[in-house]
């Protein structure tokens, strides 16, 4: 007997679910509540990115839970939803749903489950997917190391690592933005 497969879920199904997930093949992927100290990172990422657009009048700062939905990529993917991120762009026309298009900077602060070969592998891959969607800059933020390894879609394998007592950026998604990394790692 052939088995059913379940119908393909849609952004608008994405828009019903509660708590966090994203859309991928077709499927809704939920996310793991973060813990203490991840939230906490990226909640001051997102702090200091939002000072930022309101000192130059660019871009909009967001926090965790804000979902962008793009076109499908070839992996399947039709959404994301960063720790943190940073727009570029014009704002929905229904300010009540997600940004259209990729954030030009999006933020991923690890959490707990997130150190093993299996997970590096998937950080990886959806890097690979901010960049097919046109987001210019992806941080890695790694709250243990207290680290921030800087992605660019120019040149992808080659992160730059900043540490506690320098100045971080994400060039050039962000224009001027030199953040202290120390603050970030209450």
């Amino acid at each position: 007997m052939a088995s059913l497969s379940p119908p393909r879920a849609t952004l608008d199904d994405l828009y019903r679910e509660e708590g966090q997930a994203e859309l991928i093949g077709g499927r809704i992927v939920r996310s793991m509540p973060s813990g203490d100290l991840p939230s906490l990172v990226a909640f001051e990422i997102a702090v200091s990115l939002r000072e930022h657009a309101r000192r130059t009048g660019q871009g909009v700062a967001y926090a965790d839970g804000t979902g962008f939905a793009i076109p499908e990529l070839p992996s399947g993917r039709e959404s994301f939803s960063p720790d943190a991120a940073y727009y570029l762009g014009p704002r929905p026309a229904n300010r009540m749903r997600f940004v259209e298009g990729a954030p030009t900077l999006a933020v991923e602060v690890r959490s707990e489950n997130d150190y093993s070969p299996s997970a590096a592998a998937e950080m990886a891959a959806k890097r690979r997917d901010y960049f097919a969607a046109g987001t210019l800059v992806v941080w890695d933020v790694d709250p243990v190391a207290e680290q921030i390894h800087v992605y660019r879609a120019a040149d992808p394998n080659r992160p730059t690592t900043y540490a506690r007592g320098q100045v971080a950026e994400a060039e050039p998604a962000v224009p001027g933005w030199r953040p202290l990394v120390d603050p970030f790692f209450v």
